[in-house]
């Protein structure tokens, strides 16, 4: 039997209340063939074969081909749920950089992993993101090979719409549609057939104010939002929404939001996180880093506990920068900038720790 047809003999069963129980979001599903007035108490096959034929006319189908219809939706929803817990691993498979040369590396990235891509402009960070994004198979420039829990994909599975497995949040976010930032979640809600909208679009919202400099409100139109506050947006929608298990990120300082949080954010939701960046912050506070050199991957690197205890004292000096840009864009004056380095030793409590800013702030006068 296949599962279509498993899924026709599970539903049918059911009662629309213990469908829409299990399934709120296939209440949109009735809602849009205006039939949000069907008896909770009868099964799905019951409730259906009692609606007027005239009134499923309206829409071209009759009983049999609605049923096909919802059994098709049900199909989507329980393959995005799959979906998002199947994902366990990525693996990159090196191909051969500018001038033809073998890359010889193999990296495999678990579920809620950081791994930044560093190296300097026009070195080929884009290059290895775009390989990714399309879940190459040695059928672009590189050569190089993306496996998906130690398989390659199929045709159909990596160019799926539907299901997308790769979500990228670029360096110019530009929004086109006249909506507000509740419209827009909402949009995103239903198209991607998320359950308990109205509550991850309240809580989308929060986080992306959270990152943000500068709060916005739902009723601001998304053409209307800055550059930080967009990337902010759609960072928490990515986070909450999307089914997408692997996230790439390019140059996410320019964006001016919490870059640190906005990563913590999407590990803690198990993605597999890539992001392309020059900031030694969060090059450092990755598992590793990929080294692109010449259009390849030099090498790949372990972040050393020596690295770590130094990402404290650059936490601190960003800090620092932090303060001094609040200064700025809120019209005060910045405090000269007298900072006894030697006092910046690795606090106790860790990197980003709320104690360590307000040393920071301390040495630069702001508190």
């Amino acid at each position: 039997m296949g599962d279509n047809a498993k899924i026709r003999e599970s539903i049918t069963k059911q009662t629309i209340a213990e469908l829409i129980s299990t399934y709120p979001v296939v209440q949109d599903f009735f809602v849009n063939y205006n039939l949000q007035n069907l008896q909770q108490d009868l099964t799905v096959a019951g409730a259906l074969a009692r609606i007027p034929p005239e009134q499923l006319q309206e829409f071209g189908l009759d009983v049999f081909s609605l049923t096909e219809e919802l059994v098709k939706f049900m199909a989507t929803l329980i393959h995005n749920r799959e979906e998002r817990e199947s994902v366990r691993t990525i693996t990159i498979i090196g191909g051969r950089n500018k001038q033809g040369e073998a890359e010889n590396v193999t990296l495999t990235i678990a579920a809620g992993e950081v791994v930044s891509i560093v190296g300097p402009t026009g070195s080929g960070k884009s290059c290895l993101l775009g390989d990714i994004e399309c879940l190459a198979q040695g059928d672009t420039p590189t050569r190089r090979h993306i496996l998906i829990n130690g398989r390659s994909l199929t045709d159909e599975e990596r160019f799926d719409i539907g299901n997308k497995m790769v979500a990228q949040l670029s360096q110019n976010m530009n929004f086109v549609m006249d909506l507000n930032v509740a419209e827009f979640l909402a949009m995103h809600a239903k198209s991607r057939l998320c359950e308990e909208a109205g509550q991850v679009i309240q809580q989308c919202f929060t986080c992306a104010n959270e990152l943000a400099g500068e709060k916005f409100t739902l009723d601001t139109k998304v053409t209307q939002l800055s550059g930080g506050q967009s990337r902010a947006l759609m960072i928490a929608d990515t986070a909450y929404m999307s089914s997408s298990p692997i996230v790439l990120i390019d140059e996410i300082e320019n964006a001016g939001i919490d870059r640190k949080q906005a990563i913590g954010l999407l590990t803690e939701n198990e993605k597999i996180v890539l992001i392309s960046t020059h900031d030694p912050l969060l090059a450092l506070s990755a598992d590793k880093r990929i080294v692109i050199k010449n259009g390849g991957i030099h090498k790949i690197m372990k972040t050393s506990a020596a690295e770590i205890n130094s990402l404290r004292d650059i936490e601190k000096l960003d800090a620092i920068m932090l303060a001094i840009r609040q200064q700025l864009r809120y019209g005060e004056r910045v405090s000269p900038l007298a900072v006894n380095f030697n006092k910046l030793a690795p606090a106790e409590q860790g990197p980003g720790s709320d104690q360590q800013e307000k040393e920071c702030q301390q040495h630069v006068g702001i508190i």
